[in-house]
């Protein structure tokens, strides 16, 4: 790409952020990190894991917060499938670090420790990639999920609603407040709620509107960046007898209109970017 054409593709990007807004395209012109790509390929993937790439889109993902090798990087919930784990323990394990948030050790949730027993089986069976993980615990602002001021990043997919559910959001997001260093940042993931329609406090549906997940950022103190379109979906209209766990991968209603909701995918969602400030 010639010099003029990718310094003007770099002025537009850093413009769009300025007002809000953030297009795929701008954000990745200068690619993927090759050494990210490969571990996206790599063998220590599950097969689980990787079949849902095209809908998560890592790779896009990761390079729109802005995750590099030597970044200190904590991951809210990375529960028992490990999805982030795969590709973030590895590419952070030499030069950066990997804090992994998981359930409070003294849960009286089944599903917790469930998914605290299978992340840590996961990573005791492979020390080679997963030897350097940190794990913490999360549980609001319960527990330091990273010595205050120390992480680049603090990362976290598609949990909003669970807080709204239990009324811990503000908790939340004053531990990954705590967390982070100044000018640190947080990137969010979210099923994308109707911007028309009232949102529902508990999220019963999953689904949550982005001018709200914005707004619970900003009462904390962060500053908004910028959005990716990257895993959009037209397709998700929103209205399932299930909420999203209706669509794949969870499929709630079974059988019933299984094809139906395979041809729609996974959910619409948000992924958002705010900063601490300096």
């Amino acid at each position: 790409m010639p010099l003029s054409r990718r310094s003007t593709l770099k002025a537009v990007a850093l413009a769009s952020i300025s007002i809000g807004l953030f297009s795929p395209f701008l954000a990745f012109a200068d690619g993927i990190d090759p050494a990210l790509q490969t571990l996206i390929k790599g063998s220590q993937r599950s097969a689980g894991n990787s079949v849902r790439d095209k809908y998560r889109n890592p790779g896009e993902v990761l390079t729109f917060f802005g995750a590099k090798p030597d970044s200190v990087v904590v991951e809210i919930l990375p529960g028992a499938g490990g999805y982030w784990t795969e590709i973030l323990a590895p590419y952070l394990k030499e030069n950066g670090r990997y804090i992994a948030a998981n359930g409070e050790k003294v849960s009286t949730s089944a599903e917790v420790q469930k998914d605290n027993t299978a992340l840590a089986t996961k990573l005791a069976a492979d020390p080679a990639v997963y030897g350097k993980v940190e794990v913490t615990e999360f549980a609001g602002d319960k527990h330091a999920i990273a010595p205050a001021g120390s992480a680049d990043f603090v990362l976290t997919f598609r949990n909003i609603h669970n807080w709204m559910a239990a009324g811990t959001t503000s908790n939340a997001f004053a531990a990954f407040y705590k967390a982070l260093k100044p000018g640190g940042f947080l990137g969010v993931e979210e099923h994308r709620g109707k911007p028309d329609e009232p949102q529902d406090p508990l999220a019963k549906s999953g689904y949550v509107r982005q001018d709200v997940a914005i707004a619970f950022a900003e009462a904390t103190g962060f500053k908004f960046i910028g959005s990716s379109e990257v895993n959009a979906n037209p397709k998700d209209t929103k209205d399932y007898p299930g909420g999203v766990w209706t669509l794949p991968p969870t499929y709630k209603l079974g059988a019933e209109d299984h094809a139906k909701y395979e041809a729609i995918g996974e959910s619409d969602r948000f992924i958002l970017k705010f900063q601490k400030p300096l």
